[in-house]
Formats: structure tokens, C-alpha cells, sequence
């Protein structure tokens, strides 16, 4: 089972050195291998996700859907909006859109306009799980729409397309 705690805080935030150590170290990387590790740290993000569903359902008693989990990421193509559909214990979807950080729970993280779009679309279903310390310990929460509520959204890129 994976451990699941409350989103961060102010008061759990990190010491402000920590913070300029991070930003240190986000601008030296070459843009192709870390592509690569985060599509790999991604799907493993992804796969715990998974077994941690299987193994909530499977304990509530509810074989039937744990058998129907389905990892729409890994099977059907990255564009549905989320990562896993699971199920709640009383049968009611649950869409897992996964985001994974081997650093600290406070490590910003990219979401698409889709995803975003999804998430208010299904608003009652739709929950980010926060996978972070991924290497190490991996601890998550959960947030759920409105995600404005949990955390600032800042457009990082933009689609230039011609009039």
C-alpha cells in the first residue's frame, strides 16, 4: 500500500535555502535525457498507482473492480484526461491523472490543457494523484477539482499557429 497524506500547506512548506538549492539544479540538464527520465519516472509513478488501487479494492472485497482497473494511459494513448480509471468502493469511477517527482511535495509539476478540461468536465471523479520522494519513501496525496483551490496554474508554453 502506498502511504497518502494531506496536500502541502504554508506550514509544511520548505526552507527557503532547500528552494534555491532546486532551482540551482533545474536549470543545468540536457532537454532529451530528461525527457527520458521523466517519461520512465512517470510510468513507474503510474504503475504504483495501479497496484495501490488493486490492492484498496482488493481489501474493501471488491474483486470485481479491482478486475476492471484499466490503465487508459498505458493501453488506450496519453489523451483521455487522466492516467487510471479505478473505482470507489461503492462502484462510482475514480480517474487518476498521475504526476510523479523524486523530489519534495512542493515540486511543481505540468498539467495539460486537457487534463485540466477533464478534470472540471468530471469534476465529481477526476482527482490528481501526487506521487513525490518517489525514489526514496514514496508518499502521495490526492487533489481534486477545482485544482485553483490547491495550487497556482502559470502557463509555461504556448501554441503559436498562424491567422
Amino acid at each position: 500500500m502506498l502511504w497518502i497524506g494531506p496536500p502541502p500547506t504554508h506550514s509544511n512548506a520548505p526552507p527557503p535555502d532547500e528552494l534555491e538549492q532546486m532551482t540551482f539544479i533545474a536549470r543545468k540538464y540536457d532537454v532529451a535525457e530528461r525527457d527520458a527520465r521523466n517519461r520512465a519516472l512517470g510510468r513507474a509513478g503510474e504503475e504504483r498507482v495501479l497496484a495501490h488501487e488493486r490492492a484498496s479494492l482488493l481489501a474493501a472485497g471488491r474483486t470485481d473492480l479491482a478486475e476492471r482497473i484499466r490503465w487508459v494511459s498505458h493501453v488506450d494513448g496519453d489523451g483521455a484526461g487522466y492516467d487510471i480509471r479505478s473505482f470507489d468502493t461503492d462502484g462510482s469511477d475514480r480517474l487518476i491523472e498521475v504526476k510523479t517527482t523524486n523530489g519534495w511535495e512542493r515540486t511543481p509539476f505540468h498539467i495539460t490543457r486537457n487534463e485540466l478540461a477533464v478534470a472540471e468536465e468530471r469534476r465529481s471523479d477526476w482527482r490528481l494523484v501526487r506521487l513525490w520522494n518517489f525514489a526514496r519513501e514514496p508518499k502521495a496525496f490526492e487533489l481534486r477539482p477545482p485544482l485553483e483551490a490547491h495550487v497556482s496554474l502559470m502557463a509555461t508554453s504556448y501554441q503559436a499557429s498562424f491567422p
